[in-house]
Parts: C-alpha cells; structure tokens; sequence
C-alpha cells in the first residue's frame, strides 16, 4: 500500500502539471498564431471566418495560424455553464476534500465538499496505517507463537525426563498464558484484517469508482474540444499565403521560442500523467494480488473467523483498468506531440537564418549610409576646391588630373558596389522571408491535424475506456472489442 499511496501522489500531481502544461500550450500557440496573423494578407480571412468554432475562438480571423490560435484553446479552461470535469477529478485524487484552486461550475455545489466523505489519498493513508497495524501484529504474533511452541517442547521434555510436579505446573501456566495471548492476537489480527477488507470494500472502490466517473467525463469532454480542434485546422488547407512574404520580428520569434520550450513540457507532463496513472493502477493491481490472498491463508489456525468474498468488486476494476490501460494509444499521441515539437523546432531555425539575414542588411545598410554621407561630404568640399581653382597652376594641375584615374568617380564606385551588395542581400532576406513563411505555414497545415488527430483519438480511446469500466463497476461488463 506504501507503494500505491506514492503512485497516487505522482498520479495527482501529473492531473495537475498536465492541465497546466495543456492551458501554456493554448496560450503559447495562441501568441503564436498572432504572430503570424500579422504576416498573412486579408485576403485570406475568407478560409477560417466562416468557420463557427473558428468564430467562436477567435475575432476577425485573417490567416491559417489564426485558426490553429482558435483550436489552441486549452481543453482544462472553464466555460460559464459548463461543468469543469478537471477540476471533478482533481477533487476526487487530491489530498484535501476538496480542491480550492479549481473554481466550481456546477451552481457552486460540490459534493465532494461533504464533511462525511473522506477523500480518496486520506482513504489510502487509513488503510496504509491499518496495514502497518497489521504487520506489526501478525510480527508479534509470530514472535508469539515461537516462544509458544518453545515452551510446549520444554514441556514435552519436562515430562519425559520425570520434571518435578512443581516445574511442570510452571511450564504448564506459561504455556496456557502464552495460548491464551495468542488467541487474543489472533483475535486482534482477524479485527485488522477485517477494517483492511472493508476499508478497501467500502472507500477505496467507492472513491476508484468516483475516479473513474470523473475520468470518463472529463475526456468525454477533452474528446469533444480536441475534436473541434481537428475540423478548425483541417479547414487550413484550403488558405494560400504565397503573396505573403512578411518578415519575422524578434518578438515573434520569440514567442516561436517559447512555443517549442512548452510543446516540450507538454510531452513531458503528458508522458508523466500517462506513466503515473499506469504505476497507480498496477501498484493498487499488485498490492491487491499480493494482499487478499497471504491474508486468508496465513490465518488458517483462525477458526473464528467470518467468512470473506472470494473475490471482492475492487478486483474484477483494477484487472480491467490495467488490461485497459496498455491498450490506449498513448504512444501516438506522444509521438504526434514530440512531431510538432520537432516541427516546431525547424521554424524556429528559419526563424533565426532569417534574423541573421536581416541583421546582416541592417549592418550594410548602416555602412552603406555612413559611406553616402562621407562621399557627399567630400564631394561637396571637392566641388568647392575646383570652382575656385582658376589659376594657371591648378589649370595645370588639371591637365595632369585628367590622365589619372577621376576621384569622383572612384569614391561613387565605392558606394554604388555597397548599395549594389546591399541590394542583393535584401533581396536574399525578402526571398528567405517567403520561404521562412511557406514552409512555416505548410508545416502547421500538415503537422497540426497529425496533432490534434492523435490526441483526438487518444482522448476517444481513453472515454471509451472509463466508459467501460464504469459499467463493470456497475455490474454490467461491456463485451470485450
């Protein structure tokens, strides 16, 4: 129990993480897709604004990553008059009875709030308490039983060398003492064994039961948002931004930075909620297997003892739930996350070559200027030596200028070569600029729908689960597919 009650904890605080880790990503790829909302022309409006969840999620929509800002939207957010099924099953794993950083949607009534339910982690620290209990009784009574059966074979010895009736009347007590402990312990172990069994009858399925119900609602709904998600995105195919060669500001490669630090966290809260919720069930799963059955036999001398279940209702739950919980396509989605997290990733790096690009035109711009500004300086001084030189001397000077090389014209050559490879490079950054965009945009067209397919059918595959194991839970096994 020791090792479920610690797999409970990591289980709720990967709940948690992960519904953070989920909301970041909405707002990171929201910010994201505002970024890039001011590269794409308003000629493409036309392909998401018509679209009603596109409508619904954002205002005035002008590009395809305005529309994956819309399908951004984290499924954990409340929504007025909807019941947050998050924050339910985050009530029924926490450690308080009830969990006072998720506002209520359902009229302000909560039921897990009731004083006389206990919460699922208080539950598990009673019967792990219990346990140790028991374990410490079942230690003593072993203890007791072996200085028990020391002093029935000192007995037996006694009386086969001929011991005095006053030693053997001695021995006799102690062991008639030692018997009569024993049986209290006994007694004593068989009342533990027995608030185990109920504690485990009575809570801890109630509360898996709850848990069960709140995870099926709450991917019910995860399923729904994820698959509104899928339509927005799709509907970005049909958008064209080739006219659209708008250069990539530092802040919005920022916000591309901070995209894919989060798309990361999101896989590894994702990959924790998965592996957590896995090590809860096995570990309740093994603890049952290695519990229920060395409790009936290592109390076989117990001839008082009440009749128990052969197997009880916790069981046929957590066999299902772990048969259940290898067969969900966890590994899809997290491969489509890491996917877009790669993709991600290679924008980012256009990003940076297109900044390197334009910092490279600012620098010779900067001396293209300064070279400008020198050469009219000079030239307008220039000018002014030769209007005022009217004497024979300069008139000779002249002369001999003209079979050398003209300083004007040297000097302007310079500064035309630098506007000339000042020209070419800005060229190089509007041409890198499209296709920083193309590529951008035909990655999020092709990867988003991978993505939001991927969690759309784990989300799917996961309700149908709880689905199911709510019926077992409720006596009626679903046909196994």
């Amino acid at each position: 129990m020791k090792e479920a009650v610690t797999a409970r904890n990591a289980f709720a605080a990967a709940h948690s993480a992960y519904a953070v880790a989920l909301k970041n990503t909405g707002a990171a790829l929201s910010e994201f897709g505002q970024g890039e909302v001011a590269a794409a022309p308003a000629s493409v409006a036309g392909g998401t604004g018509g679209h009603p969840s596109a409508v619904a999620s954002t205002s005035s929509s002008s590009s395809s990553s305005a529309a994956a800002a819309a399908a951004a939207r984290p499924p954990y957010q409340s929504t007025p008059g909807h019941i947050d099924h998050s924050a339910i099953v985050m009530r029924v794993i926490t450690w308080n009875r009830s969990f006072k950083g998720i506002p209520h949607a359902n009229d302000g009534r909560n039921d897990f709030d009731n004083d006389e339910w206990e919460s699922h982690a208080i539950v598990l620290d009673k019967m792990l308490a219990w346990e140790k209990k028991l374990y410490d009784e079942v230690k003593a009574g072993e203890l007791m039983k072996i200085e028990y059966q020391r002093k029935v074979a000192l007995l037996n010895r006694q009386k086969k060398r001929g011991a005095s009736t006053e030693a053997l009347e001695r021995t006799k007590a102690a062991v008639s003492h030692l018997h009569t402990r024993y049986i209290v312990d006994m007694q004593s172990m068989d009342s533990t064994v027995s608030e185990v069994e109920r504690l485990r009858d009575k809570q801890l399925y109630p509360k898996l039961v709850e848990l069960v119900d709140g995870m099926a609602k709450m991917w019910e709904a995860m399923y729904v948002h994820h698959d509104n998600q899928l339509k927005i995105v799709l509907s970005l195919k049909i958008l064209d931004i080739t006219n659209a060669p708008k250069e990539t500001s530092e802040h919005h490669y920022k916000r591309t930075l901070q995209l894919y630090e989060i798309v990361k966290e999101w896989h590894s809260q994702f990959d924790k909620l998965v592996s957590h919720q896995k090590d809860y069930i096995q570990a309740l799963n093994y603890w049952l297997k290695s519990n229920v059955i060395p409790i009936e036999s290592s109390l076989k001398e117990r001839v008082s003892s009440p009749p128990r279940p052969h197997q009880p209702p916790i069981q046929a739950l957590l066999l299902a739930w772990c048969d259940h919980l290898e067969k969900v396509p966890d590994e899809l989605a997290k491969s489509a996350i890491i996917s877009f997290s790669a993709v991600i990733n290679t924008i980012v790096t256009l990003q940076q070559e297109e900044l390197k690009q334009k910092e490279k035109c600012d620098e010779i711009r900067k001396e293209y200027l300064k070279k400008t500004r020198a050469f009219e300086d000079w030239y307008s001084k220039y000018s002014q030596r030769r209007a005022t030189a009217l004497s024979e001397e300069a008139m000779q000077e002249g002369a001999e200028g003209a079979t050398q090389k003209d300083p004007v014209a040297e000097r302007k050559f310079a500064v035309e070569s630098i506007k000339i490879r000042l020209d070419d490079e800005e060229d190089s950054h509007r041409k890198l600029c499209k296709q920083v965009r193309e590529k951008s945009f035909g990655s999020l067209k092709t990867h988003l729908p991978e993505l939001f397919r991927a969690m759309s059918d784990f989300a799917n595959a996961s309700s149908d689960m709880y689905m199911k194991l709510k019926s077992i839970s409720q006596g009626h096994d679903p046909v196994a597919s």
